[in-house]
């Protein structure tokens, strides 16, 4: 009898769905959305695999990563603004990283890659992945640390 009611319990936890391991698969609608094709024929091999697949560029290979000119950060899809060169500091990591982003221009969500919840950015007009936020950023600002893919990103100089 015992024995019974041991396999009975086991049957009922074996065969039941907790909805905490459901994975929704939500697509988000963003503003300016366009075909993988579209995409593929406008972007460079490395701004696809980043903006397009949520891929990562290797740590210090990015050329916006030692610019110090003034200017505006715009989404390399779309040209959306999404960080200004005030904000942006040296963080040690190898990819550009700005403590504030241009509030509406940029969208969260929770990512699980690799295997713990982070903050991931993603461009709010076209939906481009752009990197993950963190909360070890300048404590005399915002304690933010905005990690940004360059490739994600090209710059407007002040001027233009």
């Amino acid at each position: 009898m015992k024995r019974m009611l041991l396999m009975g319990i086991a049957l009922l936890c074996i065969s039941c769905q907790g909805i905490a391991q459901e994975k929704k698969e939500e697509k988000k609608q963003f503003p300016i959305t366009k075909t993988d094709a579209e995409w593929k024929a406008e972007l460079t091999n490395m701004q696809y695999y980043v903006l397009r697949r949520a891929g990562t560029e290797r740590a210090f290979s990015s050329e916006l990563l030692e610019n110090k000119d003034k200017g505006t950060y715009v989404c390399a899809a779309c040209e959306t603004p999404l960080f200004k060169s005030k904000h942006k500091f040296r963080s040690g990591t190898g990819w550009p990283s700005f403590d504030r982003e241009i509030k509406g221009n940029v969208a969260f969500d929770v990512d699980y890659n690799i295997g713990y919840a982070r903050t991931e950015e993603h461009c709010a007009t076209c939906g481009g992945h752009l990197g993950h936020v963190f909360d070890d950023g300048p404590k005399k600002t915002t304690g933010k640390r905005h990690c940004i893919n360059g490739a994600a990103l090209k710059f407007v100089p002040e001027n233009e």
